[in-house]
């Protein structure tokens, strides 16, 4: 499963993203879709959104990606992912607290850019 960290990766490019977080949000979804339907991604894919991002996607899942909208900050729902996955994770961020406690239970960790060279 590769687990997407919304935030880092949207806020690893300075795109205006800050201006509209939802709209951001969205285009990251749309881009990962269809990375996944032409193949450059593996399903499953999880991006985790939190604050406002979350009104620019719906939860649920498509084309082999599910959102998950964090109740509070993302972290916690991220770790708490990786936790309960019974496959390999590969988690998304270049967080280093978040990868730590991703690290620790088995998930392996790639930064912003490795995604987006496939999108």
């Amino acid at each position: 499963m590769l687990l997407v960290d919304a935030a880092n990766v949207v806020g690893s490019r300075p795109d205006g993203w800050w201006r509209d977080r939802a709209g951001a949000a969205a285009r990251l979804v749309d881009q990962v879709r269809a990375a996944c339907r032409a193949g450059r991604l593996s399903v499953p894919v999880v991006l985790v959104l939190e604050g406002a991002a979350r009104s620019g996607v719906e939860e649920g899942a498509a084309d082999g990606v599910e959102i998950v909208h964090a109740p509070g900050g993302g972290d916690d729902t991220i770790a708490s992912i990786a936790a309960s996955v019974g496959d390999p994770v590969v988690l998304v961020s270049a967080d280093r607290g978040l990868a730590a406690r991703c690290q620790a239970v088995g998930a392996a960790v790639v930064r912003p850019r490795w995604l987006l060279d496939r999108l």
